[in-house]
């Protein structure tokens, strides 16, 4: 039995390495964006324990989405490019595109925060009949115990799908690191992020399931979950094919592939 769950959870670190899931990955965001909400229309999925925002998973990793995945990326980029380059200049380009993602990720969640307040108004009550004009933000309406209804872009449906995306192509290098001769140690710390960010991975994309399946409105999650994936493919898709950019995460080819 030991020997079969061994088997079954390196067969399951190994899935997200399979080119054909690399490919199709980002569509799959799409797809769960648009049938979890019709999913959520037709009220056909019971209410669970991640039907409500207080449960565990959302408020110790979703809420600190972003930092986990820079506590996890972060060593992970600077030991695996490591063993394909000990140049500074190249490990400074790499742990860049974090400082890169750091930066979209916050413009994009300011914006959302930005269109939510300009575009909404505080309501007494949550069926939006008595609406309270003295309030024009979000923050001091909420905090004076009252409602406010705006376009709310999903945060959640971003951040889930770009961390996810970002993290993919970030742990890309571990296909080919077999190829390399390192010590122990490196390769011991090396193989636990490489299963910690694997593992946050499926968690991110359970949870985008969730938000698809009980939360928010198509379009709300539709525009989230499309920034994701635009932020993800002007970066790894576009900027950093060129010299002038972080670059992408190396990968090592056997002599005959080259």
């Amino acid at each position: 039995v030991e020997n079969i769950l061994r088997s079954g959870f390196i067969s399951l670190l190994g899935t997200f390495k399979k080119p054909a899931i690399r490919r199709y990955f980002h569509w799959m965001f799409l797809f769960i964006t648009i049938a979890g909400s019709v999913l959520k229309e037709l009220e056909v999925v019971p209410q669970s324990y991640f039907s409500h925002r207080r449960n565990i998973i959302n408020i110790y990793f979703i809420k600190l989405s972003w930092g986990w995945t820079l506590l996890l990326l972060t060593p992970f980029i600077l030991l695996a490019n490591s063993l394909f380059s000990r140049k500074v200049s190249f490990l400074a380009r790499r742990v860049l595109s974090l400082v890169v993602a750091t930066a979209i990720w916050y413009v994009c969640t300011e914006t959302f925060v930005y269109i939510e307040n300009v575009t909404g108004s505080c309501y007494e009550t949550d069926t939006t009949d008595a609406i309270k004009k003295e309030f024009t933000l979000k923050v001091s309406c909420r905090q004076a115990g009252f409602h406010w209804h705006g376009y709310d872009i999903s945060g959640h449906a971003f951040i889930l799908a770009y961390s996810s995306l970002l993290i993919m192509e970030e742990i890309a290098p571990m296909g080919s690191l077999k190829m390399v001769s390192y010590s122990a140690l490196p390769r011991m710390v090396l193989n636990l992020l490489y299963i910690a960010l694997n593992l946050i991975l499926i968690i991110w994309v359970w949870m985008f399931a969730c938000t698809a399946v009980y939360f928010h409105d198509l379009s709300h999650k539709l525009v989230g979950t499309v920034c994701g994936l635009l932020a993800w493919f002007l970066t790894y898709g576009v900027w950093y094919l060129n010299p002038l950019s972080p670059g992408l995460p190396p990968v090592r080819q056997p002599k005959e592939q080259k």
